[in-house]
């Protein structure tokens, strides 16, 4: 009872079936052979890494492509041999005002931040004692000369009467010697008078200097005894910066040289004022002094700066970035700089003359010339003949 398939589905539906399946197995084959290059496709010719940047794999086999702004074009410039100094920038003078002597505080008449000329008073003390002690040495003064006139006129008489044979000699000469002992006492009165007049003086505080009034130590009242600190006085028309310079350098710095110095966010040219003659044993630094003008008081004492001292200024120089420079590892070795010529990486030795790594730039004395290009930063590895592409610009 059995039927063959071929009795129950005729021949040409069957063959036509094996067809379609077969067709259908191929097309999947097919697809799948296609994605698998594709996914394991290499990163392109120039053997760049996503991004168009040198360093992925193949990049020094195949080229580099490097950004503009990894490009820079050598041109003639102005470079300044320099070098750092910083500091603090003090007044040129701080004044502390003492008591010279011992008594009460009666009267203050200045403030902090009050600007004082000099012979201004300040302060006094209470004075009855010393305005009693100097009238009293000014009535010892006229009673001495008082005397040294008295003493005077009996030596004329006694000269006069001695000539005349009136008195004896010994007689004569005690009226000589009354007048050189009032001349003595008058001398001694006057003495007495003048230390009674500066002790007088001393009750009114007087300000040394013209300046600021800095620091006030002092309250109506008080009582303090000599040499208390009643007033520190700042003299600030000029500031200083005193900064340590390696010794090494020493020899390079030299009264007048311009400086320019940066401080809250201002830029002000000065100069070496002075150079300590010793070398700080401990540091090995020489101490630079540097004066700030400061007539108008805008500075306050005390403000941090930072800048450089000019050494030497060239015009005219051949200027390369100082990120362009390379030193191999080889110590001996002259620096080098990577030159792009005719769309290749062309190594280039050069000899430096003033570098200048404020402004990051240094002086080529040989191996370039104006116009040259040359690779800057760090762009990962670079070799001699390397093919470059610059993105969005030429090579």
């Amino acid at each position: 009872m059995s039927r063959r398939i071929a009795d129950v589905f005729p021949r040409a539906p069957v063959v036509a079936c094996a067809a379609l399946l077969l067709a259908t197995a191929c097309s999947k084959t097919g697809d799948a052979a296609e994605a698998k290059p594709a996914a394991q496709a290499p990163r392109g010719a120039t053997g760049a890494a996503p991004g168009g940047r040198p360093g992925g794999p193949g990049g020094g086999r195949g080229g580099v492509v490097l950004a503009a702004s990894d490009v820079a074009t050598l041109k003639p410039g102005v470079i300044e041999n320099a070098f750092a100094v910083s500091g603090n920038l003090r007044p040129i003078e701080t004044i502390q005002v003492r008591s010279r002597l011992n008594g009460d505080i009666t009267a203050v008449y200045v403030q902090e931040g009050q600007r004082v000329s000099a012979g201004q008073v300040l302060a006094r003390f209470e004075s009855t004692q010393q305005e009693s002690g100097r009238r009293g040495a000014e009535a010892d003064r006229e009673a001495a000369r008082a005397q040294l006139q008295t003493a005077t006129w009996a030596a004329e008489q006694s000269a006069a009467l001695f000539k005349a044979g009136a008195i004896a000699e010994q007689e004569n000469r005690a009226s000589q010697q009354s007048v050189i002992a009032a001349q003595a006492a008058v001398a001694a009165s006057e003495a007495r008078l003048g230390a009674a007049t500066a002790a007088s003086g001393d009750t009114r505080v007087l300000a040394p200097s013209s300046g600021i009034i800095d620091v006030r130590s002092v309250q109506p009242g008080e009582r303090v005894s000599i040499s208390t600190p009643l007033f520190t006085l700042v003299r600030n028309e000029s500031l200083e910066l005193a900064a340590n310079v390696p010794a090494r350098l020493a020899n390079l710095v030299r009264p007048g040289q311009v400086v320019r110095l940066n401080f809250d966010d201002r830029m002000v040219e000065s100069s070496v004022a002075r150079v300590s003659p010793t070398v700080d044993p401990v540091s090995r630094s020489v101490t630079v002094y540097v004066r700030v003008p400061n007539a108008n008081g805008a500075i306050k004492g005390n403000t941090f700066a930072s800048g450089r001292v000019i050494g030497e200024r060239k015009s005219g120089a051949l200027l390369v970035p100082t990120t362009a420079i390379r030193q191999s590892q080889n110590a001996d070795a002259p620096p080098f700089v990577w030159r792009l010529a005719g769309g290749a990486l062309e190594k280039r030795n050069v000899i430096l003359g003033v570098i200048d790594e404020g402004n990051g730039v240094a002086e080529v004395k040989e191996g370039l010339v104006a116009g040259d290009r040359v690779i800057v930063g760090n762009v990962g590895a670079l070799g001699n003949g390397a093919k470059v592409t610059i993105a969005g610009g030429k090579s």
